[in-house]
């Protein structure tokens, strides 16, 4: 394993192509449906591409709404973001046909990082169980510190190959392209928090912990 540094343009540039794969579907499903109500004349396809429409607008305005914080700045430098509306804004963003997130996060401001940290830890949660099934994920927070507790469960479920390297900022190519950058930079985000990140397998599914 080698251990990757990215400079600031070469990061940012990578998440802005994470950005774009998560929202170019969604916006291609509504031009999509759009061109079809330029030609369609029949009322059940005039219908069909308007319910299209309105199910893409809605998942292209979650992902945008999720990428802001977990992937940008989200507030100045230092902010404090509430995580309980933090973890309705991932609901949004997880849940569909597949996949049912049950969050248990109090209404509570915590630093920007590791909002970010806990939304992104969100995402390679769903990443582990490829078939669909339930993610539940808790949040502790006190005087003492914060503790995210994510378990997933599912039809095959396990930790991606590599995830658990590159949370470390490792990469066997020594390098990072688009589809590796969410959890290097998870990695990263965990160490600017100083925090720790642990994935391991139960009988039903894989288990994430991070505390600070």
């Amino acid at each position: 394993m080698t251990t990757v540094t990215l400079d600031s343009l070469d990061l940012a540039a990578l998440l802005c192509s994470r950005v774009c794969h998560d929202v170019i579907s969604p916006v291609g499903a509504i031009v999509n449906g759009l061109e079809v109500l330029e030609d369609e004349k029949d009322e059940s396809m005039r219908g069909f591409a308007e319910d299209l429409i309105r199910k893409s607008a809605r998942q292209a305005s979650a992902r945008l709404q999720f990428a802001r914080i977990a992937f940008g700045a989200a507030g100045s430098a230092g902010a404090a973001i509430d995580i309980g509306d933090a973890a309705q804004v991932a609901k949004g963003f997880i849940e569909d046909d597949r996949i049912t997130l049950v969050v248990d996060v109090p209404r509570r401001l915590l630093p920007k990082n590791q909002v970010k940290l806990f939304l992104n830890l969100l995402m390679i949660a769903a990443s582990t169980i490829p078939r669909g099934g339930m993610i539940n994920a808790s949040v502790v927070a006190d005087d003492t510190g914060v503790l995210f507790k994510i378990y997933t469960a599912g039809t095959n479920a396990r930790i991606p190959v590599h995830v658990e390297s590159l949370l470390r900022g490792e990469s066997e190519s020594g390098s990072i392209d688009a589809h590796s950058i969410q959890p290097f930079y998870t990695g990263l985000i965990a160490r600017e928090s100083r925090m720790q990140v642990s994935l391991s397998l139960n009988d039903t599914g894989v288990i994430i912990e991070s505390r600070g």
